[in-house]
């Protein structure tokens, strides 16, 4: 009788541990203006990737109520600086993080300049349902009113809340749940600069909870046929942009310089000036990858619209803009260099 009670009490005891234990949360820091220094409170000068992580963790005490945090430094830059190297880095990493049972999802900090861009190249590469959180700031650590604190202790919330699985990689930013095909950074310097496009949010956080609205319908994460595990570098491709009297001259010079893609960041419907519009001809049949997207913010670039993409070989980015379907295409042509299937991955991704 003495050794059952004995087990039932090790078994209440071990069954409380359970229920107290804490979702675990690594977080993945690569500088930013999150990790920025100003000069002083109320400058606007700053310079990027100044603090380390353990001191963004120890800002934000309050995290610490809701998981078991621990964290990394993987680099330290201005997300200017973000390049294939440091992509192929970070989805390895998380991918190894989130094979481990020890982890429950991952968060990356991350400046706001090319946030956007990573959040979809991760959507592609990580081969994980559970939550991966990129969150930045844009005001620097310092500054009378940073926004790094919250946005950090909300990136958390959205990590550790069940209904986060599953949704592939979110951007968490002034309150907000952005979905990262559709995310897009709007304004220069205002902390509510992150939209979602056309299509919205996906969900917001309140009171240490993420509350979703919808969830992204595209193929992403554990779905995505993209695999960079045994990469060390990305086919080239260059972006294009479209103007009124624009010049050959940035596509013949891709061109030159072996690129393997070009997007076009038309204008209007993805459309091309007459003089790039025969370069990109030529460059097609020399075998670089045109792909057409468009300068405007909002708007599908629809296939065979103004142009006839059948007939010319070229691709359409329908919802992606330029600096995303820059990274699809480079995915793209790690495993073809056929224009219909690179067409029909923009049409799934």
């Amino acid at each position: 009788m003495k050794s059952l009670k004995i087990l039932f009490l090790t078994l209440a005891l071990l069954a409380g541990a359970l229920l107290e234990a804490k979702p675990r949360v690594h977080i993945i820091a690569t500088g930013g203006t999150i990790a920025g220094v100003a000069a002083s409170a109320s400058s606007s000068a700053y310079v990027a990737g100044q603090v380390g992580i353990q001191t963004l963790i120890d800002a934000v005490p309050q995290i610490l109520d809701l998981a078991e945090i621990s964290g990394e430094q993987l680099v330290n830059i201005g997300s200017q600086d973000m390049n294939d190297e440091v992509w192929l880095r970070l989805a390895k990493r998380i991918n190894e993080i989130l094979a481990s049972d020890r982890y429950d999802a991952v968060i990356v900090t991350h400046g706001t300049d090319t946030m956007e861009e990573t959040a979809y190249f991760l959507n592609l590469t990580v081969k994980s349902a559970k939550p991966v959180i990129l969150v930045g700031a844009m005001r620097p650590s310092n500054a009378i009113s940073a926004d790094g604190p919250v946005n950090l202790y909300n990136a958390v919330a959205a990590a550790v809340t069940p209904q986060s699985q599953g949704k592939g990689v979110i951007v968490c930013m002034n309150n907000q749940l952005l979905d990262a095909k559709t995310v897009i950074k709007t304004h220069t310097i205002n902390s509510d600069s992150f939209e979602g496009g056309p299509f919205g949010i996906i969900g917001y956080v309140h009171d240490g909870r993420a509350h979703y609205l919808q969830a992204p319908l595209n193929r992403h994460t554990v779905n995505s046929e993209f695999d960079v595990s045994n990469l060390t570098e990305f086919p080239k491709v260059g972006i294009v942009y479209g103007y009124a009297n624009a010049s050959p001259l940035p596509m013949k010079a891709f061109v030159e310089a072996g690129f393997d893609g070009v997007v076009l960041a038309g204008v209007g419907d993805g459309n091309f000036y007459k003089d790039v519009f025969d370069a990109a001809v030529e460059a097609q049949k020399q075998g670089v990858q045109i792909v057409r997207s468009s300068r405007c913010p909002t708007g599908p670039t629809c296939l065979n619209g103004e142009v006839d993409d059948s007939r010319y070989h070229f691709a359409a980015s329908l919802d992606l803009n330029p600096q995303k379907a820059r990274i699809l295409l480079m995915l793209a042509l790690t495993r073809t260099r056929d224009w219909r299937q690179i067409q029909k991955y923009f049409e799934e991704y």
